[in-house]
């Protein structure tokens, strides 16, 4: 079964110009780590990826591997991705909730706030596993405090997904309360079966950015945006014809 969000009907406001240059940087820098070469790929994760245990000093790094002080990593190695698959799958959710939640805030407001998420995120995983020496990497924390700003700003918004379970395939529209919390609830559910030794995604990475993106709405929102805004079409409703997602 396949369950890909889309677009959505809010409709567009500013350029939102820091959504797209964060989604064109991670493009950038997940092609140079491809130029790097196979090899280099587990190099570059551990030399800008978040490695719990070297940001809390419990080890260190070979001195080729230190290019950047620890505590850099929280923000470094948000913009590192594992495979095009990941990165793809990131730049989507980025694209489809990030314009509005940019719109929302404004693009210096929403720059800070995606960072902050970002680092929340990092932070939650390390400290869920503190000794781990495995490289975190991905925008998929920050990405998360993206959605949980969505769902704070935008909860009767209406989604459109593709839904494709064996030959059946259609598009629906899914208010953004229903989408986002369930999405959320799994992260949850993920992470409590990472806990017990299940797993390898840095779900409570997610978890964490998603609860400070919640958190940080009311401080972030330009003065006359309201949170909880009403819905703007029919839910569950079959989509209409369009361009794509990204047209």
């Amino acid at each position: 079964m396949l369950v890909l969000p889309l677009y959505d009907d809010h409709p567009p406001g500013r350029l939102p110009a820091v959504t797209y240059g964060l989604i064109a940087l991670c493009a950038i820098v997940f092609l140079w780590q491809e130029s790097q070469g196979a090899r280099a790929e587990r190099v570059i994760a551990f030399a800008y990826g978040m490695v719990p245990a070297v940001l809390f000093g419990t080890a260190e790094l070979p001195h080729h591997l230190a290019h950047v002080p620890p505590w850099a990593t929280l923000v470094t190695s948000m913009f590192l991705h594992g495979s095009w698959l990941h990165l793809l799958g990131n730049m989507l959710f980025l694209w489809l909730f990030g314009r509005g939640v940019e719109g929302a805030f404004g693009a210096a407001r929403y720059l800070v706030f995606y960072l902050l998420c970002g680092i929340a995120a990092a932070l939650t995983q390390a400290f869920t596993d503190p000794a781990s020496e495995v490289p975190m990497i991905g925008a998929s924390g920050a990405i998360a405090g993206t959605l949980g700003a969505y769902l704070m700003l935008y909860p009767r918004a209406n989604v459109v997904v593709l839904v494709w379970i064996f030959i059946f395939v259609r598009l629906i529209s899914v208010p953004a309360v229903i989408l986002l919390g369930l999405w959320f609830l799994m992260q949850l559910a993920s992470g409590l079966a990472a806990q017990a030794g299940e797993g390898g995604v840095a779900f409570w990475a997610h978890v964490g950015g998603f609860v400070l993106g919640v958190l940080l709405v009311p401080f972030f929102r330009r003065r006359g945006v309201a949170m909880l805004q009403p819905r703007r079409s029919r839910p569950f409703a079959p989509a209409p014809r369009r361009r794509g997602p990204w047209g």
